[in-house]
């Protein structure tokens, strides 16, 4: 089940995860969006501070971000020109029946209550409408990137996403699954304060905060991938899981 205290930490550290946290690779998203030509009506749904959404305005789409958190709603704003969410979740989104060609969500899927959210995905989107969840995950075939996940208990890897999302329920054709790599470059001071979005370290007590600190410095100080280097090269792999709303 859902831990609301986690979910809703991230507000806190809005404006660090809208700088260091990955973007989403281009290809990815027009995969998502099933090719649909521009301009399409899109709800980036658990929106967070608009990274998702400012990739699809970039592609020339129509986008309406619903997002629960007031502080991630205020550096979306901030950092999205012309754009406001709505405050709103997947369990209660705000538009009427049939409003989107396309509801995509971002790195948030994993904080709905499914039996909830989908049959209201559902209603938001038009009969043949796409649905697609996207996660940009570490690539955990780099050694030193396994290490970094124990490390910050950073958890879903593209393995478990795909098993776990197998279907989005009745109204919904079974998931297609599209794979895109990527990396971003960042310093390893920056890799650490990254992984102070993560909502396990925002949650954790101090101690464990600062064991984890302790823990990421020495490994960038000793991996031999990662020692004496002033900037990380951070794989990731973009999954994306594309359903249709069935007629």
């Amino acid at each position: 089940m859902t831990d609301p205290t986690q979910a809703l930490s991230f507000g806190v550290a809005a404006a660090e995860y809208d700088r260091f946290r990955p973007r989403y690779p281009r290809a990815a998203l027009r995969w998502a969006l099933d090719g649909r030509p521009a301009p399409a009506r899109v709800v980036d749904l658990g929106a967070g501070t608009g990274i998702l959404t400012r990739g699809v305005l970039e592609l020339g789409h129509q986008v309406v971000p619903v997002e629960p958190d007031p502080g991630m709603r205020a550096q979306l704003a901030a950092a999205t020109f012309g754009t406001a969410a709505l405050a709103g979740s997947a369990e209660s989104v705000p538009l009427p029946d049939g409003a989107a060609d396309a509801v995509l969500v971002g790195q948030a899927c994993h904080w709905f209550d499914r039996e909830k959210a989908h049959p209201e995905i559902a209603r938001v989107l038009r009969p043949g409408g796409t649905f697609a969840p996207v996660w940009n995950l570490r690539d955990e075939r780099i050694s030193w990137v396994a290490e970094l996940t124990r490390i910050a208990h950073l958890g879903d890897n593209a393995a478990s996403v795909v098993d776990r999302y197998t279907d989005f329920g009745p109204d919904f054709e079974p998931p297609e699954v599209g794979e895109f790599e990527h990396r971003t470059t960042l310093t390893p001071t920056e890799v650490i304060a990254m992984l102070h979005t993560r909502s396990y370290w925002l949650t954790a007590t101090p101690s464990e905060q600062q064991r984890i600190d302790h823990e990421l410095a020495d490994l960038f100080r000793t991996h031999p991938d990662l020692a004496d280097k002033q900037g990380v090269d951070l794989p990731y792999r973009t999954i994306v899981l594309r359903a249709t709303r069935r007629t």
